[in-house]
Protein backbone atom coordinates (compact mmCIF):
# COMPACT_ATOMS: atom_id res chain seq x y z
CA UNK A 1 0.00 0.00 0.00
CA UNK A 2 1.69 3.19 -1.15
CA UNK A 3 0.91 6.48 -2.91
CA UNK A 4 4.44 7.81 -3.48
CA UNK A 5 5.37 8.99 -7.04
CA UNK A 6 8.45 6.71 -7.08
CA UNK A 7 6.46 3.72 -5.93
CA UNK A 8 7.68 1.52 -8.78
CA UNK A 9 11.20 1.34 -7.30
CA UNK A 10 9.86 -0.30 -4.12
CA UNK A 11 7.73 -2.97 -5.74
CA UNK A 12 8.84 -6.62 -5.92
CA UNK A 13 7.67 -9.56 -8.04
CA UNK A 14 4.28 -11.09 -7.16
CA UNK A 15 3.26 -8.08 -5.03
CA UNK A 16 -0.22 -6.48 -5.23
CA UNK A 17 -0.21 -2.69 -5.12
CA UNK A 18 -3.16 -1.12 -3.23
CA UNK A 19 -3.39 2.64 -3.83
CA UNK A 20 -5.71 5.66 -3.94
CA UNK A 21 -3.79 6.95 -7.00
CA UNK A 22 -3.16 10.24 -5.23
CA UNK A 23 0.08 10.84 -7.13
CA UNK A 24 -1.85 10.36 -10.42
CA UNK A 25 -4.67 12.83 -9.79
CA UNK A 26 -3.10 15.53 -11.96
CA UNK A 27 -1.80 13.13 -14.65
CA UNK A 28 -4.20 10.14 -14.85
CA UNK A 29 -2.69 8.99 -18.14
CA UNK A 30 0.58 8.21 -16.28
CA UNK A 31 -1.28 5.16 -14.97
CA UNK A 32 -0.42 3.37 -18.24
CA UNK A 33 3.32 3.83 -17.63
CA UNK A 34 2.89 2.58 -14.03
CA UNK A 35 1.13 -0.54 -15.27
CA UNK A 36 3.87 -1.19 -17.86
CA UNK A 37 6.53 -0.80 -15.16
CA UNK A 38 4.63 -3.17 -12.86
CA UNK A 39 4.42 -5.75 -15.67
CA UNK A 40 8.18 -5.50 -16.11
CA UNK A 41 8.59 -5.99 -12.34
CA UNK A 42 6.29 -9.07 -12.57
CA UNK A 43 3.87 -7.67 -10.02
CA UNK A 44 0.67 -9.58 -9.21
CA UNK A 45 -1.80 -6.77 -9.90
CA UNK A 46 -3.09 -3.27 -9.10
CA UNK A 47 -6.00 -2.37 -6.75
CA UNK A 48 -7.17 1.30 -7.13
CA UNK A 49 -9.63 3.17 -4.96
CA UNK A 50 -11.52 5.30 -7.52
CA UNK A 51 -13.89 8.27 -7.09
CA UNK A 52 -11.55 9.93 -4.62
CA UNK A 53 -8.51 11.22 -6.48
CA UNK A 54 -9.11 9.38 -9.75
CA UNK A 55 -12.61 9.47 -11.20
CA UNK A 56 -12.09 6.54 -13.54
CA UNK A 57 -9.36 4.37 -14.96
CA UNK A 58 -8.23 5.65 -18.39
CA UNK A 59 -9.37 3.58 -21.35
CA UNK A 60 -5.84 3.13 -22.72
CA UNK A 61 -4.70 1.66 -19.36
CA UNK A 62 -7.66 -0.75 -19.27
CA UNK A 63 -7.10 -1.77 -22.88
CA UNK A 64 -3.41 -2.49 -22.26
CA UNK A 65 -4.18 -4.42 -19.04
CA UNK A 66 -6.81 -6.52 -20.82
CA UNK A 67 -4.44 -7.18 -23.71
CA UNK A 68 -1.65 -8.61 -21.52
CA UNK A 69 -3.88 -10.08 -18.80
CA UNK A 70 -2.77 -7.77 -16.00
CA UNK A 71 -5.33 -7.66 -13.13
CA UNK A 72 -6.76 -4.24 -12.17
CA UNK A 73 -9.19 -4.13 -9.27
CA UNK A 74 -11.50 -1.16 -8.58
CA UNK A 75 -12.01 -0.60 -4.84
CA UNK A 76 -15.28 1.08 -3.64
CA UNK A 77 -14.93 4.48 -2.01
CA UNK A 78 -16.67 3.47 1.22
CA UNK A 79 -13.96 0.95 2.16
CA UNK A 80 -10.65 2.23 3.55
CA UNK A 81 -7.33 0.92 2.30
CA UNK A 82 -6.52 -0.17 5.84
CA UNK A 83 -9.53 -2.47 5.89
CA UNK A 84 -8.55 -3.95 2.51
CA UNK A 85 -4.98 -4.59 3.61
CA UNK A 86 -6.08 -6.05 6.96
CA UNK A 87 -8.50 -8.45 5.30
CA UNK A 88 -5.86 -9.51 2.79
CA UNK A 89 -3.30 -10.11 5.53
CA UNK A 90 -5.85 -12.05 7.60
CA UNK A 91 -6.65 -14.25 4.61
CA UNK A 92 -2.95 -14.88 3.90
CA UNK A 93 -2.20 -15.63 7.55
CA UNK A 94 -5.20 -17.97 7.82
CA UNK A 95 -4.09 -19.76 4.66
CA UNK A 96 -0.51 -20.10 5.89
CA UNK A 97 -1.76 -21.30 9.28
CA UNK A 98 -3.93 -23.95 7.63
CA UNK A 99 -0.96 -25.02 5.49
CA UNK A 100 1.22 -25.27 8.59
CA UNK A 101 -1.41 -27.31 10.42
CA UNK A 102 -1.76 -29.56 7.37
CA UNK A 103 2.01 -30.01 7.27
CA UNK A 104 2.13 -30.92 10.96
CA UNK A 105 -0.79 -33.33 10.69
CA UNK A 106 0.58 -34.95 7.51
CA UNK A 107 4.08 -35.28 8.97
CA UNK A 108 2.67 -36.80 12.16
CA UNK A 109 0.51 -39.22 10.17
CA UNK A 110 3.43 -40.46 8.07
CA UNK A 111 5.74 -40.61 11.09
CA UNK A 112 3.24 -42.74 13.00
CA UNK A 113 2.94 -44.91 9.88
CA UNK A 114 6.68 -45.63 9.90
CA UNK A 115 6.94 -45.94 13.68
CA UNK A 116 4.21 -48.60 13.67
CA UNK A 117 6.46 -50.74 11.45
CA UNK A 118 4.34 -50.62 8.30
CA UNK A 119 7.34 -49.77 6.12
CA UNK A 120 7.98 -47.55 3.11
CA UNK A 121 5.77 -49.46 0.66
CA UNK A 122 2.73 -49.01 2.86
CA UNK A 123 3.55 -45.30 3.28
CA UNK A 124 3.79 -44.85 -0.49
CA UNK A 125 0.43 -46.53 -0.98
CA UNK A 126 -1.11 -44.27 1.66
CA UNK A 127 0.38 -41.17 0.00
CA UNK A 128 -0.81 -42.33 -3.41
CA UNK A 129 -4.38 -42.72 -2.15
CA UNK A 130 -4.24 -39.18 -0.71
CA UNK A 131 -2.99 -37.40 -3.85
CA UNK A 132 -4.59 -39.80 -6.41
CA UNK A 133 -1.32 -40.34 -8.32
CA UNK A 134 0.91 -43.44 -8.57
CA UNK A 135 4.24 -43.01 -6.77
CA UNK A 136 7.61 -44.72 -6.76
CA UNK A 137 10.68 -44.20 -4.59
CA UNK A 138 13.94 -44.22 -6.56
CA UNK A 139 17.44 -44.59 -5.18
CA UNK A 140 20.43 -42.60 -6.44
CA UNK A 141 20.85 -45.09 -9.31
CA UNK A 142 17.24 -44.37 -10.39
CA UNK A 143 16.12 -47.86 -9.44
CA UNK A 144 12.82 -48.50 -7.68
CA UNK A 145 13.19 -49.32 -3.98
CA UNK A 146 9.50 -48.90 -3.22
CA UNK A 147 6.27 -48.10 -5.06
CA UNK A 148 2.54 -47.79 -4.66
CA UNK A 149 1.92 -49.67 -7.93
CA UNK A 150 3.95 -52.04 -10.17
CA UNK A 151 6.20 -50.06 -12.55
CA UNK A 152 8.37 -52.67 -14.25
CA UNK A 153 8.34 -51.00 -17.69
CA UNK A 154 8.96 -47.48 -16.39
CA UNK A 155 11.68 -48.76 -14.07
CA UNK A 156 13.48 -50.35 -17.02
CA UNK A 157 13.27 -47.07 -18.96
CA UNK A 158 14.82 -45.07 -16.10
CA UNK A 159 17.43 -47.76 -15.44
CA UNK A 160 18.54 -47.74 -19.09
CA UNK A 161 18.88 -43.97 -19.08
CA UNK A 162 20.95 -44.02 -15.91
CA UNK A 163 23.32 -46.87 -16.77
CA UNK A 164 23.89 -45.49 -20.29
CA UNK A 165 25.32 -42.32 -18.80
CA UNK A 166 22.32 -39.96 -18.83
CA UNK A 167 22.34 -37.43 -15.98
CA UNK A 168 19.24 -35.99 -14.37
CA UNK A 169 20.16 -32.38 -13.63
CA UNK A 170 17.25 -31.35 -11.45
CA UNK A 171 16.86 -27.61 -10.74
CA UNK A 172 17.25 -26.25 -7.24
CA UNK A 173 13.51 -26.16 -6.52
CA UNK A 174 11.13 -28.05 -4.26
CA UNK A 175 10.28 -30.30 -7.20
CA UNK A 176 10.57 -30.49 -10.96
CA UNK A 177 9.07 -32.40 -13.88
CA UNK A 178 10.31 -34.21 -16.96
CA UNK A 179 8.69 -36.32 -19.67
CA UNK A 180 9.55 -39.78 -20.97
CA UNK A 181 9.11 -39.69 -24.75
CA UNK A 182 8.71 -43.45 -25.25
CA UNK A 183 5.48 -43.68 -23.27
CA UNK A 184 4.59 -39.96 -23.11
CA UNK A 185 4.38 -39.93 -19.34
CA UNK A 186 5.15 -36.93 -17.13
CA UNK A 187 7.12 -37.57 -13.95
CA UNK A 188 7.16 -35.07 -11.07
CA UNK A 189 10.32 -35.51 -9.03
CA UNK A 190 10.71 -34.54 -5.37
CA UNK A 191 14.31 -34.89 -4.07
CA UNK A 192 15.06 -36.93 -0.94
CA UNK A 193 17.57 -35.17 1.32
CA UNK A 194 19.85 -37.23 3.56
CA UNK A 195 23.53 -37.09 4.58
CA UNK A 196 24.50 -38.12 1.04
CA UNK A 197 24.79 -35.67 -1.85
CA UNK A 198 22.45 -37.75 -3.99
CA UNK A 199 19.96 -39.89 -2.11
CA UNK A 200 17.33 -40.50 -4.73
CA UNK A 201 13.90 -39.01 -5.17
CA UNK A 202 10.17 -39.48 -4.82
CA UNK A 203 8.72 -39.76 -8.34
CA UNK A 204 5.02 -39.02 -8.88
CA UNK A 205 3.65 -40.31 -12.19
CA UNK A 206 1.77 -37.25 -13.36
CA UNK A 207 2.00 -33.48 -13.48
CA UNK A 208 1.69 -31.93 -10.03
CA UNK A 209 0.42 -28.36 -10.61
CA UNK A 210 2.12 -25.48 -8.81
CA UNK A 211 -1.36 -24.14 -8.14
CA UNK A 212 -2.01 -26.94 -5.64
CA UNK A 213 0.24 -26.09 -2.67
CA UNK A 214 -1.54 -28.46 -0.27
CA UNK A 215 -0.73 -31.45 -2.47
CA UNK A 216 2.89 -30.30 -2.85
CA UNK A 217 3.12 -29.85 0.91
CA UNK A 218 1.73 -33.35 1.51
CA UNK A 219 4.30 -34.91 -0.81
CA UNK A 220 7.15 -32.88 0.73
CA UNK A 221 6.20 -34.05 4.23
CA UNK A 222 6.18 -37.65 3.03
CA UNK A 223 9.62 -37.06 1.48
CA UNK A 224 10.93 -35.73 4.80
CA UNK A 225 9.71 -38.80 6.70
CA UNK A 226 11.13 -41.08 4.01
CA UNK A 227 14.53 -39.35 4.25
CA UNK A 228 14.78 -40.17 7.97
CA UNK A 229 13.73 -43.78 7.35
CA UNK A 230 16.33 -44.12 4.59
CA UNK A 231 19.05 -42.74 6.88
CA UNK A 232 18.09 -45.32 9.51
CA UNK A 233 18.13 -48.13 6.95
CA UNK A 234 21.45 -46.91 5.57
CA UNK A 235 23.01 -46.95 9.05
CA UNK A 236 21.90 -50.57 9.53
CA UNK A 237 23.10 -51.45 6.03
CA UNK A 238 26.55 -49.93 6.66
CA UNK A 239 26.88 -51.84 9.91
CA UNK A 240 25.97 -55.11 8.17
CA UNK A 241 28.51 -54.38 5.42
CA UNK A 242 31.21 -53.67 7.98
CA UNK A 243 30.60 -56.97 9.78
CA UNK A 244 30.50 -58.91 6.50
CA UNK A 245 33.74 -57.33 5.26
CA UNK A 246 35.49 -58.00 8.57
CA UNK A 247 34.49 -61.66 8.32
CA UNK A 248 35.98 -61.97 4.85
CA UNK A 249 39.19 -60.15 5.82
CA UNK A 250 39.65 -62.41 8.85
CA UNK A 251 38.92 -65.44 6.67
CA UNK A 252 41.46 -64.56 3.97
CA UNK A 253 44.12 -63.65 6.55
CA UNK A 254 43.66 -66.92 8.45
CA UNK A 255 42.50 -65.27 11.67
CA UNK A 256 39.99 -68.02 12.54
CA UNK A 257 41.21 -70.93 14.63
CA UNK A 258 39.60 -73.79 12.73
CA UNK A 259 37.80 -74.68 9.53
CA UNK A 260 34.71 -75.48 11.54
CA UNK A 261 34.66 -71.93 12.90
CA UNK A 262 34.86 -70.55 9.35
CA UNK A 263 32.01 -72.80 8.19
CA UNK A 264 29.76 -71.76 11.10
CA UNK A 265 30.43 -68.05 10.68
CA UNK A 266 29.96 -68.26 6.89
CA UNK A 267 26.42 -69.54 7.43
CA UNK A 268 25.58 -66.19 9.11
CA UNK A 269 26.05 -64.59 5.68
CA UNK A 270 24.16 -67.35 3.76
CA UNK A 271 27.43 -68.84 2.49
CA UNK A 272 27.39 -72.64 2.15
CA UNK A 273 30.72 -74.44 2.44
CA UNK A 274 29.73 -77.48 0.34
CA UNK A 275 29.41 -75.44 -2.84
CA UNK A 276 31.80 -74.64 -5.69
CA UNK A 277 32.80 -70.99 -6.16
CA UNK A 278 34.81 -68.68 -8.41
CA UNK A 279 36.37 -65.61 -6.83
CA UNK A 280 36.60 -62.32 -8.74
CA UNK A 281 38.65 -59.36 -7.49
CA UNK A 282 37.93 -55.93 -9.00
CA UNK A 283 39.88 -52.70 -8.82
CA UNK A 284 39.53 -49.30 -10.47
CA UNK A 285 42.21 -48.59 -13.03
CA UNK A 286 44.44 -45.60 -12.38
CA UNK A 287 42.57 -42.34 -12.92
CA UNK A 288 43.90 -39.91 -15.49
CA UNK A 289 42.71 -37.00 -13.33
CA UNK A 290 44.13 -36.18 -9.92
CA UNK A 291 41.67 -36.50 -7.06
CA UNK A 292 42.12 -35.76 -3.39
CA UNK A 293 42.31 -38.67 -0.96
CA UNK A 294 38.75 -38.01 0.24
CA UNK A 295 37.35 -37.63 -3.29
CA UNK A 296 39.10 -40.81 -4.42
CA UNK A 297 37.62 -42.86 -1.58
CA UNK A 298 34.18 -41.39 -2.15
CA UNK A 299 34.39 -42.37 -5.82
CA UNK A 300 35.53 -45.90 -4.94
CA UNK A 301 32.69 -46.31 -2.43
CA UNK A 302 30.13 -45.09 -4.98
CA UNK A 303 31.31 -47.43 -7.75
CA UNK A 304 31.66 -50.43 -5.42
CA UNK A 305 28.12 -49.78 -4.16
CA UNK A 306 26.97 -49.75 -7.80
CA UNK A 307 28.77 -53.06 -8.41
CA UNK A 308 27.07 -54.57 -5.36
CA UNK A 309 23.64 -53.44 -6.52
CA UNK A 310 24.20 -54.71 -10.07
CA UNK A 311 25.39 -58.05 -8.68
CA UNK A 312 22.34 -58.33 -6.44
CA UNK A 313 20.03 -57.61 -9.39
CA UNK A 314 21.85 -60.16 -11.56
CA UNK A 315 21.79 -62.89 -8.90
CA UNK A 316 20.97 -62.71 -5.22
CA UNK A 317 23.36 -65.61 -4.58
CA UNK A 318 26.48 -63.54 -5.48
CA UNK A 319 28.41 -62.52 -2.36
CA UNK A 320 30.02 -59.06 -2.33
CA UNK A 321 32.86 -57.90 -0.08
CA UNK A 322 35.18 -54.90 0.08
CA UNK A 323 38.78 -54.96 1.27
CA UNK A 324 40.50 -51.59 1.05
CA UNK A 325 40.48 -50.40 -2.56
CA UNK A 326 39.38 -53.73 -4.05
CA UNK A 327 35.97 -55.37 -4.24
CA UNK A 328 35.44 -59.11 -4.16
CA UNK A 329 32.63 -61.04 -5.85
CA UNK A 330 32.11 -64.69 -4.92
CA UNK A 331 30.14 -66.49 -7.65
CA UNK A 332 28.52 -69.82 -6.69
CA UNK A 333 28.89 -72.47 -9.40
CA UNK A 334 25.79 -74.65 -9.56
CA UNK A 335 26.54 -76.92 -12.52
CA UNK A 336 30.00 -76.83 -14.09
CA UNK A 337 33.13 -74.82 -14.81
CA UNK A 338 31.56 -73.74 -18.15
CA UNK A 339 29.48 -71.18 -16.21
CA UNK A 340 32.62 -69.03 -16.23
CA UNK A 341 32.25 -68.41 -19.98
CA UNK A 342 28.46 -68.52 -20.19
CA UNK A 343 27.50 -66.50 -17.11
CA UNK A 344 30.33 -64.85 -15.16
CA UNK A 345 32.44 -63.35 -17.97
CA UNK A 346 29.42 -61.83 -19.85
CA UNK A 347 28.17 -60.30 -16.59
CA UNK A 348 31.56 -58.75 -15.73
CA UNK A 349 32.00 -57.42 -19.28
CA UNK A 350 28.57 -55.76 -19.18
CA UNK A 351 29.37 -54.38 -15.73
CA UNK A 352 32.58 -52.81 -17.07
CA UNK A 353 30.61 -51.09 -19.86
CA UNK A 354 28.01 -49.72 -17.42
CA UNK A 355 30.70 -48.31 -15.11
CA UNK A 356 32.48 -46.71 -18.07
CA UNK A 357 29.25 -45.11 -19.31
CA UNK A 358 28.01 -44.00 -15.92
CA UNK A 359 31.17 -42.90 -14.09
CA UNK A 360 33.67 -42.53 -16.95
CA UNK A 361 36.00 -44.89 -15.08
CA UNK A 362 37.36 -48.31 -15.99
CA UNK A 363 37.56 -51.31 -13.70
CA UNK A 364 39.55 -54.53 -14.16
CA UNK A 365 38.94 -57.98 -12.71
CA UNK A 366 41.10 -60.95 -11.79
CA UNK A 367 39.44 -64.40 -11.62
CA UNK A 368 40.46 -67.46 -9.64
CA UNK A 369 40.31 -71.09 -10.68
CA UNK A 370 37.38 -73.17 -9.53
CA UNK A 371 37.17 -73.49 -5.73
CA UNK A 372 35.61 -76.84 -4.76
CA UNK A 373 34.27 -75.44 -1.47
CA UNK A 374 34.12 -72.12 0.33
CA UNK A 375 37.17 -72.96 2.44
CA UNK A 376 39.16 -73.02 -0.83
CA UNK A 377 38.12 -69.42 -1.54
CA UNK A 378 40.96 -68.33 0.75
CA UNK A 379 43.35 -69.67 -1.89
CA UNK A 380 41.05 -68.54 -4.70
CA UNK A 381 41.21 -64.96 -3.41
CA UNK A 382 45.01 -65.02 -3.66
CA UNK A 383 44.76 -66.45 -7.18
CA UNK A 384 42.31 -63.74 -8.28
CA UNK A 385 44.49 -61.04 -6.73
CA UNK A 386 47.56 -62.42 -8.49
CA UNK A 387 45.67 -62.57 -11.81
CA UNK A 388 44.68 -58.92 -11.34
CA UNK A 389 48.28 -57.95 -10.64
CA UNK A 390 49.47 -59.88 -13.73
CA UNK A 391 47.05 -57.96 -15.94
CA UNK A 392 48.04 -54.61 -14.44
CA UNK A 393 51.75 -55.34 -14.93
CA UNK A 394 50.99 -55.87 -18.62
CA UNK A 395 49.76 -52.26 -18.78
CA UNK A 396 46.21 -53.25 -19.70
CA UNK A 397 43.03 -51.39 -18.69
CA UNK A 398 39.45 -52.65 -18.34
CA UNK A 399 40.60 -56.28 -18.60
CA UNK A 400 39.44 -59.59 -17.14
CA UNK A 401 42.40 -61.81 -16.30
CA UNK A 402 41.89 -65.48 -15.40
CA UNK A 403 44.47 -67.04 -13.07
CA UNK A 404 46.84 -69.50 -14.67
CA UNK A 405 48.95 -71.77 -12.50
CA UNK A 406 52.67 -71.13 -12.96
CA UNK A 407 54.98 -73.77 -14.38
CA UNK A 408 58.45 -74.41 -12.94
CA UNK A 409 60.14 -71.83 -15.17
CA UNK A 410 57.75 -69.08 -14.02
CA UNK A 411 58.27 -70.04 -10.39
CA UNK A 412 62.04 -69.95 -10.86
CA UNK A 413 61.79 -66.47 -12.36
CA UNK A 414 60.39 -65.24 -9.06
CA UNK A 415 63.67 -66.19 -7.31
CA UNK A 416 66.59 -63.70 -7.42
CA UNK A 417 69.13 -64.52 -10.17
CA UNK A 418 72.09 -64.77 -7.80
CA UNK A 419 70.24 -67.30 -5.65
CA UNK A 420 69.58 -69.41 -8.74
CA UNK A 421 73.24 -69.29 -9.76
CA UNK A 422 74.33 -70.30 -6.26
CA UNK A 423 71.93 -73.27 -6.31
CA UNK A 424 73.18 -74.30 -9.77
CA UNK A 425 76.86 -74.18 -8.78
CA UNK A 426 76.25 -75.90 -5.44
CA UNK A 427 74.30 -78.75 -7.09
CA UNK A 428 76.68 -79.44 -9.98
CA UNK A 429 79.88 -78.69 -8.04
CA UNK A 430 82.91 -79.11 -10.34
CA UNK A 431 80.66 -80.23 -13.18
CA UNK A 432 79.39 -76.64 -13.51
CA UNK A 433 82.72 -75.52 -15.00
CA UNK A 434 81.94 -75.73 -18.74
CA UNK A 435 85.31 -74.35 -19.77
CA UNK A 436 86.48 -77.97 -19.65
CA UNK A 437 85.35 -79.82 -22.80
CA UNK A 438 84.90 -83.11 -20.94
CA UNK A 439 82.49 -81.47 -18.51
CA UNK A 440 80.31 -80.36 -21.44
CA UNK A 441 80.04 -83.97 -22.62
CA UNK A 442 79.26 -85.21 -19.12
CA UNK A 443 76.59 -82.52 -18.61
CA UNK A 444 74.88 -83.43 -21.87
CA UNK A 445 74.94 -87.15 -20.97
CA UNK A 446 73.54 -86.43 -17.50
CA UNK A 447 70.76 -84.25 -18.97
CA UNK A 448 69.69 -86.93 -21.48
CA UNK A 449 69.84 -89.54 -18.70
CA UNK A 450 67.48 -87.56 -16.46
CA UNK A 451 65.12 -86.74 -19.34
CA UNK A 452 64.81 -90.47 -20.11
CA UNK A 453 63.76 -91.33 -16.55
CA UNK A 454 67.26 -92.57 -15.59
CA UNK A 455 67.11 -95.42 -18.12
CA UNK A 456 70.68 -96.25 -19.25
CA UNK A 457 69.65 -98.15 -22.39
CA UNK A 458 67.36 -95.34 -23.61
CA UNK A 459 70.09 -92.80 -22.90
CA UNK A 460 72.61 -94.80 -24.97
CA UNK A 461 70.17 -94.95 -27.91
CA UNK A 462 69.59 -91.18 -27.81
CA UNK A 463 73.33 -90.45 -27.63
CA UNK A 464 74.29 -93.14 -30.21
CA UNK A 465 76.92 -94.58 -27.85
CA UNK A 466 77.47 -97.93 -26.15
CA UNK A 467 75.68 -98.66 -22.89
CA UNK A 468 79.01 -98.99 -21.03
CA UNK A 469 80.03 -95.54 -22.24
CA UNK A 470 76.94 -94.07 -20.59
CA UNK A 471 77.73 -95.92 -17.34
CA UNK A 472 81.31 -94.66 -17.42
CA UNK A 473 80.24 -91.03 -17.96
CA UNK A 474 77.61 -91.21 -15.19
CA UNK A 475 80.20 -92.56 -12.75
CA UNK A 476 82.42 -89.59 -13.57
CA UNK A 477 79.43 -87.29 -12.96
CA UNK A 478 78.92 -88.82 -9.51
CA UNK A 479 82.58 -88.20 -8.67
CA UNK A 480 82.38 -84.54 -9.71
CA UNK A 481 79.13 -83.72 -7.89
CA UNK A 482 79.90 -85.93 -4.90
CA UNK A 483 76.39 -87.48 -4.89
CA UNK A 484 74.82 -90.77 -5.96
CA UNK A 485 72.46 -90.60 -8.94
CA UNK A 486 70.34 -93.28 -7.28
CA UNK A 487 69.30 -90.76 -4.61
CA UNK A 488 65.87 -89.22 -5.54
CA UNK A 489 66.72 -85.89 -3.85
CA UNK A 490 69.90 -85.65 -5.90
CA UNK A 491 68.14 -86.29 -9.22
CA UNK A 492 65.43 -83.76 -8.27
CA UNK A 493 68.03 -81.07 -7.53
CA UNK A 494 69.81 -81.91 -10.78
CA UNK A 495 66.59 -81.49 -12.78
CA UNK A 496 66.08 -78.06 -11.20
CA UNK A 497 69.71 -77.18 -11.92
CA UNK A 498 69.21 -77.96 -15.62
CA UNK A 499 66.03 -75.82 -15.64
CA UNK A 500 68.07 -72.96 -14.15
CA UNK A 501 70.79 -73.54 -16.75
CA UNK A 502 68.27 -73.09 -19.59
CA UNK A 503 66.59 -70.14 -17.88
CA UNK A 504 69.81 -68.19 -17.28
CA UNK A 505 71.57 -69.48 -20.39
CA UNK A 506 74.50 -70.75 -18.31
Amino acid sequence: MMDAPDIIYYLKPNELLVTTAYHLKDNPHDLLELIKSMVEQQCAGLAIKIKRFLEEIPENALAYANEIGFPIIELPIDISLGEVVNQLLSYILDKRTNELLLAIETHQKFTNHIMSGKGLTSLLRSLSSMIKYPIMLLNKHFRIIGSSHPFSKLSDELGKLYTNGFRFFLPNTSYSCFSIISNREVVSVFPIYTHEENSGCLAVIGMIPFSNPSMILTIEQAANVISFELMKENALKQYTKKVRNEFFINFTEGAFQSQEEVTIKAKEFQIINDQSYICAVGKLDESRTMLSFTESHKEIDTIFEFIEEESHIFSKSIHHFVKGNICILIFPITESWTELNTIILPFLEELQIKIKNRYNRTVSFGLSNLCQQFLDVQKGFREALEALQTGRLSGNRQFIQIYRRKDISELLQMIPTQDLKDFYNETLQKLSDQSIHENQILLHTLFVFLENHCQISETAKKLYVHRNTVIYRLENCEKLIGKSLKDPDTTFRLRLAFRIKNLLHL
